[in-house]
Order: C-alpha cells, then sequence, then structure tokens
C-alpha cells in the first residue's frame, strides 16, 4: 500500500465537486446570480470543498481555469483525459485515445486550458481497447516525474486493469459510480483496500434519478421520505448522506462527486456530509436499493 501524495491514504477530502455541467451561460443570456458558474465554484470553494473534478471531454477547462483564478492554492484540481467526442457532436459518438502521444498531448492541453502548472489527479476517463493499460499508465508516470501532475486516477476501467496499473505506477483514486441506485463501484473494493486507492463516487445522486424526479424507485423513494422528514433534509440529501456512510460501514475512504449547477445545490450537498442516519434507515436503504436492482420478473 504507498502512501498517495495527495492526502494520507484513509483521509481524504470528505466531499469533491463534479464539474460535467458547469457553463457559461449562452450567447445573449444570462444566469441568475446562483447559477453563475464562477458563482458556484466560489461557493463550493467558502463551504469548505476542496477537490474540483473536470474532463477534457467536458469542454470547460477555460471556464474552471478562470473560475479558480486566484484561489487556486485551496483546491486539489483534477482532470481527465482520453474520451474525444466524433464528429457528429452525438453523445454516443465518441473514442478513446490512451496511447503515449495521445495522452501528452492532452495533459499538455488541460495544463494550458486551466491555466496552471500543474493537474492534482489526472485521471484516465475510460479504458481503451486499442491501447494496453500498461502503456497508458507509463506515459502518465513520466507526466509525474516531469511535475506535470502529482498523481495518477482511472475511471470507467475494470477491476484487473486497476491492478495491471496499480502494478506500473501507484494509482491514488478510481472514480466510479456509487449511489443508491448503482452499485458499479461494489467489485472493487476488495482491490481498492488492497492497493491503498481512494474510491471517488461520482453521480451520487444517480445522474439526477434521487434529486427529487419522477424516476426515483418507488421502494427507494419511500425508504428516504422517513430520514428527510426526520432531519427536515431533501430525499436528495439523504441519498447522497447514504453514499458518506459507506466510508464507515466498509472501513475505506469515499469520496462522493456530486455535481451543482446552482450555489443553493452546492450548500445542500456540503450540508449533506454532516447527515447522521440511523442503523434502522440504513438498513432500510440497503434493503430499498436492493429491490431496485433486482431484475422484473
Amino acid at each position: 500500500m504507498t502512501p498517495s501524495p495527495l492526502w494520507p491514504t484513509d483521509d481524504p477530502p470528505r466531499q469533491g465537486l463534479g464539474l460535467m455541467r458547469l457553463r457559461d451561460p449562452a450567447p445573449g443570456t444570462a444566469a441568475g446570480p446562483d447559477r453563475d458558474p464562477v458563482a458556484v465554484v466560489h461557493a463550493a470553494l467558502d463551504a469548505g470543498v476542496t477537490l474540483f473534478d473536470t474532463a477534457e471531454m467536458y469542454g470547460n477547462e477555460g471556464l474552471v481555469g478562470r473560475a479558480l483564478a486566484g484561489r487556486r492554492d485551496e483546491v486539489l484540481l483534477c482532470s481527465k483525459f482520453g474520451v474525444v467526442w466524433g464528429p457528429s457532436g452525438r453523445f454516443d459518438d465518441w473514442s478513446v485515445r490512451a496511447d503515449r502521444a495521445s495522452v501528452l498531448r492532452s495533459c499538455e492541453a488541460s495544463l494550458r486550458r486551466l491555466g496552471v502548472d500543474v493537474i492534482d489527479l489526472y485521471y484516465l476517463h475510460h479504458r481503451s481497447d486499442e491501447t494496453p493499460i500498461e502503456e497508458t499508465v507509463t506515459a502518465m508516470a513520466e507526466l509525474v516525474a516531469a511535475g506535470a501532475v502529482r498523481a495518477i486516477g482511472l475511471s470507467n476501467v475494470t477491476v484487473d486493469d486497476l491492478r495491471r496499473a496499480s502494478a506500473v505506477h501507484p494509482v491514488t483514486a478510481l472514480q466510479e459510480e456509487w449511489s443508491l441506485v448503482s452499485d458499479a463501484a461494489e467489485p472493487f473494493l476488495p482491490a481498492l483496500a488492497e492497493l491503498g486507492t481512494t474510491l471517488v463516487a461520482h453521480s451520487p445522486l444517480g445522474h439526477g434519478r434521487l434529486s427529487g424526479g419522477g424516476d426515483t424507485p418507488a421502494d427507494v423513494r419511500a425508504a428516504l421520505a422517513g430520514p428527510a422528514a426526520r432531519l427536515d433534509a431533501t430525499p436528495a440529501q439523504v441519498a447522497l448522506a447514504w453514499v458518506h456512510h459507506q466510508r464507515r460501514r466498509h472501513g475505506r475512504p469515499v469520496v462522493p462527486l456530486p455535481g451543482a449547477t446552482s450555489t443553493g445545490h452546492v450548500r445542500a450537498n456540503v450540508a449533506a456530509a454532516s447527515i447522521e442516519l440511523t442503523d434502522d434507515e440504513l438498513t432500510a436503504l440497503d434493503a430499498a436499493r436492493a429491490g431496485s436492482h433486482r431484475a422484473p420478473a
């Protein structure tokens, strides 16, 4: 188990901010004060959030750099490379470029757009079927040695990929989905414990399914209602608190990475980190979660 260069292995940041949806207003429009993208980032900083996560495919690294200008030393800045949009612009039109030349080129471009000298945590965004993970991680290790990157992470990979990558260079973080409607992270837990890699749980609100929308599974919605009423919290806050509780229950660091499009969302998400759920509430949420994953009869 190799200590992380970013944080003690057992004490990573409590919660991050996913920046996938951070956007400048469309031309000719103006965002309200609570939805101004710079205000959203500053609200998170002011609330004590230190880990900020973007990616080259999000198309907003320049905006992120502007939002963090003057406050860079308060931030663990994360970005991801490897996913490239196709010419159609469709959401399903993308490919992965993870060869050595692409890794080095992507990092140079991200540093320029972000306006920084170093990226704290640099992820491979998605595994490649063409490039062996060893080649990709060797190139990432070159970036660490050159001082362009402080630590490396992986996202959208397999457990075998994680182990093979870790044999080349320590992997500080694995980013995978974990929520009341997704158990995608759970197969990785034994390897994460063995390797000393931190789980960064993206989409802890299930891509919006747990944010109060109508597509929340009925059992999960019912299980969220009781704690929400007891705590005077929203169901989304309770759902996010469930992810926070997994750190204690599994004895491993877990960093939830909710997104936010308003300063109010930021404050609500930060407040959720302090919510204490009872054992009975956790048991009920676990049961509802298991039911939501069952295939229809």
